[in-house]
């Protein structure tokens, strides 16, 4: 037993609240270290003669990553308090891990163990209960639909007649988006996400002039109140993206500096080093990586941060939108995030919260700030193991293991799943062109835990390298579209949609893989129903065998091939099973 590898914090992912009377527990050993793993708890007042009142309860082995192994628990603290330790057992041994050491008996002095004081119901993180049946879909405004030619920018070229550069536009807009809502109907989705849509010089707006503004090119804010109505009459909700790490160029504060140098009224709306400011060759201030054109913004300024908490309050007040998408969240303060969403959620309490990091997160997610982050790390996985099919089964098992132990179920359930999207080459690219790789990025990501976003274009067919070639303009000729790849990616979001444990309502976890053959068992299970995934990540078919199989119960869940019908059930009475090359089959069980 390698004792230093057992590990446990009574907080974040390790310790919380998931609800205002169930606690979560977690201990993380060395892999393949316990054979078994009990929790012994009590209340720290609950005496009888003399004897703390505890009771010991097994742990669950839920997965395990390249070198540790997760065990969890639930109990549920009759008055709302616990005082815990560890009990972990091997072939030859039993300790005791306490929060003051481990021990080769259960000490009997309670201040030895771990404490969670109180089960505040204010401190249960609380995300919107909408997002977890959300499936998101990304729009590049410049690049989705021109559908007013009369606002275009000057030089506008033809709609998709040229590849898309850094500089060119070809006149995306707000009519554009709503002229093609049905779409969106069709697909199943239920939320936009927009990149930036205010007044900026760039063609993806990520280089703010006005944040109290609509861009011209895409409309004026009465076009954009008609587009939010239009798609909350259709049930989809929407979240704008905001940049307050940096503004643009011509950020008027910014402009102002440059003329007036240190005599400027803006000096401390920006961290500057030295005067004269110049953004060339090398910009004497501190920039988004080191553009110029991006100045970053001191959020720890009272009049900057003024600024931005009414920028953040007015869009939802004003356009009822549903949620902020924040970029390069990662480098402003903590405070101004705690500030920001008191300031958003007494508008809208139920607004979503989505912060751009692309690491471990938990810092910005204990409920004072972000409800989730775009969940690069899932992202990262699912495309080196089924685009590139670059990493093992077990690597891949082992890697997504570790990114449910993150963080706790409740963000789990809403963290944002994106396969790609405007900073990163599309999946089709990625996947050196075949479909059949997506289609297993999409039944992965659809069937995951979380909110699941699907990037313009990629659901007919689209591919495109690094940016900017990822930001062409969206097919809208039908001839052109793969609408088998369209039919079966609509499928899937109903199965999602209906169908719990499929979707959000599912616990998840890894069942067996096979590194030879690189397939991949999962399971999803919700109450009365337990769905098996089998995956085949090669060019050959493969054989497979089914845990817990009960032919009594069994029907394998068939994905449908058109529009008419999206899946149906068959009776299924094997417990060896075949999956075609590069295929999948999808089994579910009644409990």
């Amino acid at each position: 037993m390698l004792k230093e590898a057992i590990y446990h914090r009574p907080k974040d992912n390790f310790a919380y609240a998931y609800d205002k009377e169930t606690l979560h527990i977690m201990l993380q050993t060395k892999k393949n270290d316990m054979d078994s793993v009990g929790l012994i708890f009590g209340d720290p007042y609950d005496w009888a003669d003399g004897k703390w009142m505890t009771k010991t309860v097994e742990m669950i082995k839920t997965g395990s990553s390249a070198l540790h192994d997760y065990w969890f628990v639930a109990v549920k603290p009759k008055f709302r308090r616990i005082r815990y330790a560890f009990r972990c057992m091997d072939a030859n041994e039993t300790c005791y891990y306490t929060e003051s050491g481990i021990y080769s008996a259960a000490p009997e002095d309670i201040s030895h163990y771990f404490c969670f004081p109180y089960m505040n119901q204010v401190d249960v993180f609380q995300a919107p209960s909408w997002v977890k049946e959300t499936v998101w879909y990304q729009i590049f405004p410049e690049r989705f639909a021109n559908g007013d030619p009369s606002i275009n920018p000057e030089g506008t070229l033809p709609w998709g007649s040229t590849a898309p550069t850094p500089t060119n536009f070809f006149g995306g807009d707000f009519q554009g988006v709503i002229d093609h809502l049905d779409h969106l109907v069709e697909l199943g989705v239920n939320g936009i996400y927009f990149t930036p849509i205010f007044k900026a010089y760039s063609n993806h707006k990520y280089d703010t002039i006005d944040y109290m503004q609509i861009d011209p090119q895409f409309g004026d804010k009465e076009t954009f109140r008609r587009l939010v109505k239009e798609c909350h009459k259709r049930g989809i909700r929407v979240m704008l993206d905001a940049v307050f790490n940096h503004s643009g160029y011509y950020f008027p504060p910014f402009q102002d500096v440059l003329k007036n140098q240190e005599k400027s009224a803006y000096t401390d709306w920006f961290h500057l080093r030295d005067y004269p400011v110049k953004p060339e060759p090398i910009p004497n201030y501190d920039t988004f990586g080191f553009v110029g054109s991006m100045p970053k913004l001191n959020t720890e300024n009272t009049e900057v941060k003024a600024y931005l908490l009414k920028v953040a309050r007015y869009w939802v007040e004003e356009f009822d939108i549903d949620g902020w998408r924040l970029d390069v969240a990662n480098e402003v303060d903590h405070q101004f995030w705690r500030d920001f969403r008191k300031e958003v959620k007494a508008v809208k309490p139920d607004a979503y919260i989505l912060g751009e990091i692309w690491h471990d997160s938990m810092p910005w997610l204990r409920g004072d700030q972000f409800d989730a982050v775009m969940n690069y790390p899932f992202t990262n996985s699912a495309i080196d193991f089924f685009a590139k099919r670059e990493m093992t089964a077990e690597d891949f098992a082992n890697s997504i293991t570790k990114v449910l132990h993150m963080y706790p179920a409740n963000v789990n359930e809403v963290q944002f799943n994106l396969l790609d999207s405007h900073d990163t080459p599309r999946i089709l690219t990625l996947a050196d062109g075949d479909i059949d790789r997506v289609k297993l990025l999409y039944l992965f990501q659809l069937s995951f835990i979380g909110t699941p976003c699907i990037y313009y274009g990629d659901e007919i067919g689209m591919s495109g390298g690094q940016d900017p070639g990822c930001r062409a303009c969206m097919i809208w000729d039908e001839t052109k579209q793969n609408k088998e790849l369209f039919t079966f990616v609509k499928n899937l979001i109903e199965l999602r949609k209906n169908v719990p444990a499929f979707g959000n309502d599912g616990t998840f976890k890894i069942l067996a893989f096979d590194n030879q053959s690189n397939t991949l068992i999962y399971q999803k299970q919700s109450h009365n129903r337990k769905i098996l995934f089998a995956i085949n990540n090669s060019s050959k078919k493969q054989a497979a065998h089914l845990p817990d199989f009960q032919k009594s119960s069994c029907s394998e869940l068939l994905i449908g091939k058109d529009s008419e019908a999206a899946y149906h059930r068959v009776p299924f009475e094997m417990e060896q099973i075949e999956v075609p090359s590069m295929g999948f089959r999808i089994f579910e069980y009644r409990l």
